[in-house]
């Protein structure tokens, strides 16, 4: 699980979000704040959602046609049996 919560996507979208969180102190709030908001949760969720695809691939499970990791499942599979 270790190696899905330090991803860089996860990571990112962190410390987007305690950018936002420095820059909101001082500013006050705006149309443009609030889009700043919506752009980070949207790129927060994006983010767990691909580590939820990965960790199902890892697993056997199938994944959405849509996501990165489809059609990878049998090599995801192998990694997380070989190690």
């Amino acid at each position: 699980m270790r190696k899905y919560v330090f991803g860089t996507g996860l990571i990112s979208a962190v410390i987007g979000g305690l950018t936002l969180l420095r820059g909101a102190r001082d500013a006050e709030f705006t149309w443009r704040t609030a889009l700043a908001w919506l752009s980070w949760g949207i790129t927060l969720a994006l983010a767990i959602g691909a580590v939820v695809d990965t960790r199902r691939a890892s697993r056997g499970a199938l994944v959405p046609a849509e996501s990165k990791v489809y059609g990878k499942e049998p090599e995801l599979v192998k990694k997380r049996l070989r190690g």
